[in-house]
């Protein structure tokens, strides 16, 4: 409609918690958009750029027009709006208080190369400008995992992310991708990302399955020797992560259409239910109440 407020960009993505929230775009594409096991902004129209300042203000402008107080929850998209300046996510923040006034959560995903950028700060500033939730997608805490799907991330560079944005006040929603590693690397991805997760405390945390829609062609370029998890072998990486964490109390999410078996729990307090779970569907696969195949949507 040429009348619509928001100009999007096919496709748009957003986490599954952000289901009801105004997606409002203030770049396109991704800032990094090499990891080799990500398909969602590959497409050729989805070529990294931010987007101009004025079409963000305008945009914000327009949909207070259109909606008005319907607005309660907001994602900034596409793949990383933190690589914006402070003062232009200031400026979108500070539009969407005034347009928008009944809006009560305003979230984006994050890659942690772009905290590096911003000083401690500067993200209080934008968490009190109501910048309240990122989505973290760590994917891995084992650097080598992290080599092989050129993440162009780190161990260190990812928990320095998630430790300056918990002194912002910024909650954190990690993800973490089970079955990234493969056969091979399997036991070391679920350790070491229970070791950043315990480290970071996150107020969220998710897992998904690593899958390849369009095919592994990209993802084996640098992961030659990758062999793929079956579900027995997803559910007990599943069990060693589980079992390695020592969370005070992070929401987990294990729920994701990617995902075999369904988890939801609260870490610490939910870890042996959770345990329990996945060690029943270890002993009984036939009987686990996974999902069916057909019901994943991939």
């Amino acid at each position: 409609m040429d009348d619509f407020p928001i100009r999007y960009i096919e496709p748009v993505y957003r986490p599954p918690s952000e289901a009801e929230a105004l997606i409002l775009p203030v770049t396109d594409g991704c800032s990094w958009n090499r990891c080799t096991f990500c398909e969602m902004y590959t497409a050729p129209q989805k070529k990294f750029r931010p987007r101009d300042e004025a079409e963000i203000l305008e945009t914000i402008r327009r949909c207070g027009e259109a909606f008005g107080d319907r607005v309660r929850q907001v994602f900034l998209a596409d793949g990383d709006a933190m690589t914006l300046s402070t003062r232009r996510l200031v400026a979108a923040l500070t539009a969407i208080r005034r347009e928008w006034p009944k809006a009560r959560r305003v979230s984006s995903y994050c890659l942690p190369r772009n905290v590096a950028k911003k000083s401690v700060e500067e993200l209080k500033e934008l968490a009190a400008l109501g910048l309240s939730l990122v989505y973290v997608g760590a994917e891995s805490g084992d650097d080598e995992v992290l080599d092989r799907v050129n993440k162009g991330e780190t161990f260190s560079s990812t928990l320095a992310a998630l430790d300056k944005l918990r002194e912002a006040g910024i909650k954190r929603s990690v993800m973490i991708l089970n079955g990234l590693g493969g056969a091979s690397l399997s036991a070391q991805h679920a350790l070491n990302s229970a070791r950043l997760m315990n480290a970071a405390q996150p107020e969220f945390l998710a897992t998904l399955v690593v899958s390849f829609p369009m095919g592994e062609e990209r993802f084996r370029a640098n992961f030659r020797d990758y062999a793929p998890l079956d579900i027995p072998g997803l559910i007990g990486e599943m069990e060693r992560f589980i079992s390695a964490l020592d969370l005070k109390r992070t929401i987990f999410r294990s729920d994701h259409a990617s995902n075999w078996l369904v988890l939801k729990g609260i870490l610490g307090a939910d870890k042996p239910l959770l345990l329990d779970q996945l060690r029943a569907a270890l002993a009984a696969p036939d009987s686990a109440p996974l999902r069916p195949a057909w019901a994943r949507g991939l």
